[in-house]
């Protein structure tokens, strides 16, 4: 596992211990936790983009005009 020393303002440094604290874990683990879930967005974000520059647009079109024309159920509208 690699180190990794990160510099920053107090107020940050406050509101990162006051997170992890109520979340019961240290602040190393919140803040591995923290890097997981925005490099996990991203590269989500990534393969998205690349699966849509694969899309068929007509095929998409196509599929869409055999779904019937109905009004919503109540509650869904």
């Amino acid at each position: 596992m690699a180190t990794l020393n990160v510099t920053l303002p107090n107020s940050i440094q406050r509101h990162l211990q006051e997170m992890a604290d109520l979340d019961g874990v240290p602040v190393n683990q919140f803040v591995m936790s923290a890097v997981v879930e925005k490099v996990s967005a991203l590269t989500t974000e990534a393969y998205l983009r690349t699966r849509a520059g694969c899309a068929d647009s007509d095929a998409f079109r196509a599929i869409l005009d055999k779904v019937p024309s109905r009004p919503p159920v109540s509650g869904d509208e």
